[in-house]
């Protein structure tokens, strides 16, 4: 089960990727996680990645697809792995085609969360996180039963300065223009699906689920 997972923000992208790890016993592998275990780690990788970063630059793609691919090599991988955050791009996508073929594996399904851009917007403007532990909130749809504190350890809740309607649009918008190529790209490799994100958490994985029974 080889499994790039996509999906706008605030598509419940993050809850899907852990249950579908679980779920399936495959990792689950965020490009920002590899990146900050190889700068931490000091590898090769990860010091040219730091020197792009260090300067507010992009990291170049061969460097990028390098550190994703060196992951991809790793025992763990063997019975197959969900990308969350990459590829982000059509070149990216190809170069990771390449580095599959080289494996001698193929990706799976090319799965796209969608959610309607309003409710999108509704939920990040409404979400609310504990200052102390982390907890995530929506005073909508998933309000902390201790009111204005957090339910589990009773910190201060709060909003995040950039979850207001102008740049939560902005950042939607930037994502779907981004995003459309790479959509249009596994919809011609036949293998991307479309989900319904707008449903409850559960009914969107067991969509999921049943998806990626059908290739095992």
């Amino acid at each position: 089960m080889r499994i790039i997972l996509m999906g706008p923000p605030g598509a419940g992208k993050g809850t899907q990727a852990v249950a579908i790890s679980d779920h399936f016993k495959i990792p689950h592998i965020s490009t920002g996680d590899i990146f900050r275990h190889n700068i931490k780690e000091g590898t090769e990788l990860g010091k040219k990645a730091k020197s792009f970063m260090d300067q507010g630059l992009l990291v170049p793609d061969e460097i990028v697809v390098a550190i994703v691919e060196d992951r991809l090599k790793k025992d763990d991988c063997q019975t197959g792995f969900l990308l969350d955050g990459f590829p982000r791009t059509v070149p990216q996508a190809e170069a990771l085609d390449q580095a599959l073929e080289k494996m001698n594996v193929h990706l799976t399904k090319a799965i796209n969360i969608e959610v309607d851009k309003h409710v999108l917007i509704d939920r990040a403007v409404g979400r609310r996180i504990c200052k102390d532990c982390g907890a995530t909130y929506h005073i909508q749809f998933n309000p902390s039963n201790s009111g204005e504190a957090c339910e589990k350890c009773g910190g201060k809740l709060y909003q995040r300065d950039d979850d207001n309607e102008e740049t939560v649009t902005t950042r939607i918008e930037v994502y779907l223009k981004e995003t459309l190529p790479l959509i249009e790209y596994y919809q011609q490799k036949g293998i991307l699906v479309v989900i319904d994100g707008q449903k409850d958490i559960d009914r969107v994985f067991d969509d999921v689920v049943n998806v990626l029974r059908r290739d095992q």
